[in-house]
């Protein structure tokens, strides 16, 4: 249908991004092994955990052939609707959501499951791409010229907050922080935001004491003193920082680490996976996932600067940068470096809705760079 404008780029697989799909795939084949080893002496239920995955990574890698044969400009002109969509769905988790944890994340229509707050980070970088690429490089941007853009990236903010996802609510508040930089802002504008910004600090610290939840307190004073409940709220960074110290220079080896095994650290499939593969690869390890990982984010910066409009280049940063961030958290809150706050692993940590979020968020990129060309 031509206004799905469903053509493949005239250079065809010529200039196909291989070394981003590539990377992107081993990246997800790694933490297929790593799944394994964090489930592997679990429950039935917990093993099969890692063919889920594996059938998320396959439909993850069919949705990104796909979206190959689309024009990125699409979504310039879905980008409203999309957003709606996604607001939509935020609003329905609170009628359909199942609540797991103590949080109300997650929609269930039969036998899918899928989590919104996971896709609107993506719905944020298009709807922002929409409206700052044509001011971006403009240096003296107003304070009532970035009132929409804040609008669009506030309401999803709000709405995943308050279900409650602190985690999320901050890769999504770093994405349009990023983007809105990037577009460019005056000197006058991010003088006037640093102000407000010192200005709220006290309302917020006394804001914060109703608003977060008493286990989100417990993670904050856990950051600055991992002794404060080491029972506790503390107990899963104190077992991650044990867990990455004994991995040494070349790890435990595979299936070994004995923090992994024992069942001494929580929740090690998602959020703490970061742990077992340092246990069990060590620093070594480690370096291959985040030279990876560095890989795909400086070729994304590179597709966004080579780009052919302002729409692709910030669809392109928009997408890097979400990597970007999950990455900087993730391995910064499994090391005690930052607070706690449940941010996966992109490709690695287990979860549909993420890898399959990570998966559009490369098929944008090599889009993007597949119509580089003016012709």
């Amino acid at each position: 249908m031509a206004f799905l404008e469903f053509k493949w780029s005239r250079h065809g697989a010529t200039v196909v991004e291989w070394p981003l799909m590539l990377v992107s795939l081993l990246l997800s084949i790694i933490g297929l092994f790593v799944i394994f080893s964090a489930t592997s002496h679990s429950g039935e239920a917990e093993r099969s955990l890692v063919i889920k995955q594996a059938t998320w990574c396959g439909l993850g890698l069919v949705l990104m052939s796909l979206c190959l044969f689309f024009d990125y400009h699409l979504l310039e002109r879905w980008s409203l609707w999309l957003y709606i969509a996604i607001i939509v769905a935020l609003i329905a988790v609170w009628a359909l959501g199942k609540v797991t944890a103590g949080s109300r994340r997650w929609i269930e229509i039969g036998f899918l499951r899928f989590q919104p707050s996971e896709f609107a980070k993506l719905a944020v970088v298009i709807v922002l791409a929409k409206f700052l690429q044509h001011r971006r490089g403009i240096g003296d941007r107003q304070i009532t010229d970035l009132i929409r853009p804040i609008l669009f990236a506030a309401l999803p903010i709000v709405l995943v907050l308050i279900q409650p996802d602190l985690g999320t609510a901050v890769v999504i508040f770093l994405i349009a922080i990023s983007m809105t930089l990037f577009a460019g802002v005056g000197r006058r504008v991010l003088v006037w935001t640093g102000g407000i910004v010192v200005a709220l600090i006290p309302i917020a610290i006394l804001l914060g004491d109703r608003i977060l939840l008493d286990y989100q307190k417990k993670r904050l004073l856990t950051f600055l003193n991992p002794s404060y409940d080491p029972l506790g709220s503390g107990y899963h960074i104190i077992q991650s920082q044990i867990a990455i110290g004994s991995g040494g220079i070349y790890g435990q080896g595979y299936l070994k680490g004995t923090q992994n095994q024992l069942m001494f650290l929580p929740v090690k499939h998602t959020d703490f996976i970061f742990s077992i593969l340092a246990e069990e690869w060590g620093f070594l390890g480690c370096s291959v996932v985040l030279i990876l990982f560095s890989a795909l984010v400086l070729r994304g910066m590179a597709i966004a600067k080579r780009a052919k409009d302002d729409f692709g280049t910030l669809i392109a940063f928009g997408c890097t940068v979400a990597v970007f961030w999950h990455v900087v958290i993730n391995v910064g809150m499994v090391m005690g470096l930052l607070p706690v706050v449940g941010v996966p692993l992109s490709f690695v940590s287990y979860g549909g809705s993420s890898l399959l979020a990570s998966f559009l968020a490369i098929s944008f990129l090599a889009n993007v760079s597949m119509r580089r060309f003016p012709y």
